[in-house]
């Protein structure tokens, strides 16, 4: 009999580590290659950790709550044969002798939970839940993090970064916070003022009330979006859309589709179509804003707001959707849509998005004005068709028809996308589909 260490398999660019969410076998259950041992969450998605191998658990080394790092050891299983991937005891002496001091070893591994400390932090700085898990325990202040020079993706704190600082702490003064320059006449404010935001309010709890602590998913929606609106300056378009003929064009070929195809047709790929082909017009409209520089985007990648089962939201990514035909977009928005329904989506299916649709329409609501994603610069909301009255022109005269009519939002960063951008958008979008070719093959 071997030992095989489970390692915690690498979950796409960014993604180095992950929170342990249950483990699905207890020790000294046995387990078939390719069976799902353990559920994991990173700051993207849920997802499995399959074992490669079939073999008996005789350790479980990260519990639940617990962070893992890519490549770290989750599990000892016992398996047939002499090999497996133990180390040997020369490189157990070289890991021992890189691994870090056994106190930041501690802060790496505790659980994600708020230290006794209650230390909170504003929607404007952001940290990943270990980053802030570290912060929390070591009592470092917002100004002290907004001190800190991160290497992480768009100068954000890394773990090393943040564990380097406390290392180096007490060599070094704790930066103070500087007072906005104020006007000779005005009262100077305290350093207790200066340092630290008012308390929030407390909300009373009355009889019969109930409590419902926030889940891991729902905490990152919040943290996100009220770093998003607070990046972004919001304005938003509206426009209401005659779909008639997209309705006639699906109803005519939703049945033949799903017979060749063994897929449903739904609208979003069709709405998805008239997007990506506005993006190409108004290319411009594809772009993230990095500092003073503006990225203009290569790839047309679009997120998809998916609402899942326990309320939260998730938005899996159609890569470049460009080069994808109206089949080929709704197998893959079927596809995502499925997955993350089912908590099968992987860390690179929600990565990469440079525009975002939000269909408020499968609620039931005619329109809504959703918070852009970052570092996106645009999101457009559809909403629920409708059948109502409207004046048509005609050669005899403006006659009133029944149509299908539609609205759409287009919320765009004013940082970047003025109003005759957005507008001229969301408008070429309006032309696309009211002007639905019937003809149009699939």
């Amino acid at each position: 009999m071997a030992e095989y260490k489970l390692l915690l398999p690498s979950m796409g660019e960014g993604v180095m580590e992950a929170t342990i969410i249950t483990w699905l076998f207890s020790e000294g259950d046995r387990v078939n290659e390719d069976d799902s041992v353990v559920e994991i969450a990173t700051d993207k998605v849920d997802s499995d950790v399959p074992t490669p191998v079939s073999g008996k658990i005789v350790k479980i080394l990260k519990q639940k709550d617990e962070v893992a790092k890519v490549g770290e050891a989750i599990a000892i299983l016992e398996i047939e044969g002499e090999g497996g991937n133990t180390a040997s005891e020369e490189t157990k002496t070289e890991t021992a002798a890189a691994a870090p001091d056994t106190e930041t070893l501690h802060a790496i591994e505790q659980p994600l939970q708020p230290a006794a400390s209650g230390q909170e932090f504003s929607g404007d700085l952001y940290l990943s839940p270990l980053v802030k898990s570290i912060a929390q325990q070591e009592n470092i202040s917002e100004t002290e993090l907004k001190s800190i020079k991160g290497n992480g993706l768009e100068g954000r704190i890394t773990k090393e970064d943040i564990l380097a600082y406390v290392s180096n702490r007490g060599n070094q003064p704790a930066p103070q916070a500087v007072p906005a320059q104020q006007p000779a006449s005005a009262p100077q404010p305290t350093a207790t003022a200066t340092a630290t935001s008012a308390p929030a309010s407390t909300i009373p709890v009355a009889a019969g009330d109930e409590i419902i602590p926030m889940d891991r998913m729902r905490k990152i929606i919040a943290e996100n979006m009220v770093k998003a609106k607070h990046i972004a300056p919001h304005v938003t378009s509206f426009i209401e859309t005659d779909v008639t003929n997209v309705v006639k064009w699906r109803n005519k070929h939703k049945d033949i589709f799903e017979k060749r195809e063994g897929e449903k047709l739904t609208f979003m790929p069709i709405f998805v179509k008239a997007i990506v082909k506005a993006i190409q017009d108004f290319p411009m409209i594809n772009v993230s804003l990095n500092g003073d520089n503006i990225i203009k985007k290569k790839n047309i990648n679009i997120g998809m707001a998916t609402a899942l089962p326990d309320g939260n939201l998730i938005v899996p990514v159609i890569k470049n959707a460009d080069q994808l035909s109206l089949s080929g977009l709704a197998k893959a928005i079927n596809d995502l849509a499925y997955r993350a329904r089912n908590k099968k989506l992987r860390p690179e299916d929600t990565q990469g998005a440079t525009y975002t649709i939000s269909n408020v329409g499968s609620f039931g609501n005619l329109m809504g004005t959703p918070i852009i994603p970052q570092p996106q610069v645009a999101i457009m909301a559809i909403g629920a068709i409708v059948k109502k009255p409207a004046v048509l022109e005609t050669k005899d005269g403006d006659v009133i028809a029944i149509r299908q009519l539609m609205f759409m939002s287009h919320s765009y960063d004013h940082r970047v996308v003025d109003g005759s951008l957005g507008g001229m958008m969301l408008k070429h979008v309006h032309d696309y589909l009211q002007n639905w070719d019937l003809n149009t093959e699939i």
